[in-house]
């Protein structure tokens, strides 16, 4: 052998050495992290407390961040579905059909079981005016079920079928605040009477609004996704490639005004079910909080338009007759003067609770948050006037 071939040799087995060490230390610490926070199969189910029996009194969700926190260490949310008929076979026992009918006919929607009791998650409009409600578990097990709770605010209701504890098998519920645009997600539900029919698609957007208005409010934070929704989903479950429910298929948007699927479909998240469901499941009708106003974010350009020296806020334009705002008030524009797009001397809305304002819908979610008779502290320009007006918040009507 000569110097150089033994040279080349040495330097190939250095080199190998080394690749296995990297490799090693690279296999140490992917299982380190699979391990962190000491359970690799930390799903987090909803904590709402039921046992096998299904006695237990479902608890109250006192955090809905950490509740809906965890996920699956084994399967990564962000990863794309690799095992898309593997994950429908885990997670499609949660899945329910629903029957619904009424004095004017019936109709067909979708829900998703959450607890060992009985309660199923779905939409109102699925079970709104039902006289009699069934439910279909996917091996065929039926079972009459009763409306327990409604949110017509952000189209939710739960029912509850009368099941035996050990037919029912609980969904998990992920984060919709973790959501990213882009990552894939399967929808599972009963579309035109196809029953357990699966699609997929990614998330196409988030914080969207729907303009459902089932009580003249829309629906805020929605996610948006491709993975195709028709009648009969509604109410079924949207997950992630985890398994993990992280929303309610609720609508469609279809600019010709038809209720199909033409590509984009709403969600409601995960976490605003997790806010309200054990509300919901103690039989609660659940109100939400309404300033009352109507109003456009201003610019440089808007705000000369409407005649005040501010660039950034809500320019009230209209306020709702025995409002919080009309209550609180506040001062909506008057007619238009011919001056420009926007009527003159409404009031400005910059801030509340010291929180800056720059878009609507920025107030609508800020509202959202709080509950009705909070207060509140509105920071108010009127008259090129900086002033405080504190409001104690009303409810939509339903």
């Amino acid at each position: 052998m000569t110097q150089r071939t033994w040279l080349s040799s040495m330097v190939l087995a250095v080199v190998i050495v080394v690749s296995m060490v990297v490799g090693g230390v690279l296999a140490v610490n992917v299982t380190d992290d699979g391990d962190a926070g000491g359970n690799a199969d930390s799903t987090v189910s909803l904590p709402i407390g039921a046992v096998d029996d299904g006695t237990t009194i479902p608890a109250v969700v006192s955090d809905t961040a950490d509740a809906a926190s965890g996920g699956s260490a084994a399967r990564p949310a962000s990863l794309a579905l690799t095992d898309l008929p593997g994950l429908v076979d885990e997670v499609s026992p949660s899945v329910v059909q629903i029957r619904a009918r009424g004095q004017n006919g019936g109709g067909i929607g979708s829900g998703v079981i959450i607890d060992r009791s009985g309660h199923i998650l779905t939409n109102f409009h699925v079970v709104e005016g039902a006289v009699t409600l069934v439910v279909e578990l996917p091996d065929g097990t039926t079972a009459a079920a009763e409306l327990i709770g409604s949110d017509l605010g952000n189209d939710l209701a739960v029912i509850r079928a009368d099941l035996p504890a050990t037919a029912l098998a609980p969904a998990s519920f992920g984060d919709s605040d973790a959501v990213r645009v882009g990552e894939s997600v399967f929808a599972i539900g009963n579309p035109f009477d196809l029953n357990f029919t699966v699609t997929s698609g990614i998330i196409s957007g988030v914080d969207r609004e729907s303009q459902q208005r089932l009580n003249g409010r829309s629906i805020r934070g929605v996610l948006q996704t491709d993975a195709a929704v028709n009648p009969g989903n509604s109410g079924g479950p949207l997950f992630n490639a985890a398994g993990e429910v992280i929303g309610i298929n609720t609508a469609v948007e279809n600019p010709i005004g038809q209720n199909f699927f033409v590509g984009i479909g709403y969600a409601v998240p995960s976490n605003t079910a997790l806010r309200f469901i054990p509300e919901l499941i103690a039989g609660a009708d659940i109100a939400h909080p309404q300033l009352g106003i109507q109003g456009v974010a201003l610019n440089a350009v808007s705000g000369e338009d409407a005649g005040v020296e501010v660039e950034r806020g809500v320019y009230v334009t209209s306020i709702v007759g025995g409002s919080t705002a009309d209550r609180s008030g506040l001062n909506a524009a008057d007619a238009p003067d011919g001056a420009g797009e926007l009527a003159r001397g409404g009031d400005v809305i910059t801030a509340i609770d010291g929180v800056e304002l720059l878009t609507v819908q920025q107030l609508a979610r800020i509202i959202d948050d709080h509950d009705v008779d909070d207060e509140i502290r509105l920071t108010v320009v009127r008259d090129g006037e900086v002033i405080e007006v504190t409001a104690e918040l009303r409810a939509w009507p339903n």
